[in-house]
């Protein structure tokens, strides 16, 4: 298995209307990326978010899987209009 996790810092510029269209694109992933296990995305609860109030978990079968995944058309797409908006971290790791 192996997992991505992300956290998101919005940029002043993100709406509201953005923030809801990430959620709804990268759970869309579920039926459209091979080798996506699961995805989980939220508001990050944590009272030490420094300033990452959007996070995620996604679950794929192997590293090949993730790596197939970050220039699938549906992921480059997603970035095309969000990465403007963001401030990202990302930790990936096999379990």
């Amino acid at each position: 298995m192996f997992i991505h996790i992300f956290g998101f810092c919005w940029k002043p510029a993100a709406t509201e209307a953005d923030k809801t269209r990430a959620a709804s694109e990268i759970l869309a992933f579920r039926n459209t990326i091979p080798g996506l296990v699961d995805v989980t995305v939220g508001l990050n609860l944590s009272e030490r978010d420094q300033g990452y109030t959007f996070g995620g978990c996604m679950q794929f079968t192997s590293r090949n899987a993730f790596s197939a995944y970050v220039p699938h058309p549906a992921h480059t797409a997603l970035l095309e209009w969000l990465v403007p908006l963001i401030d990202a971290v990302e930790i990936d790791l096999e379990s």
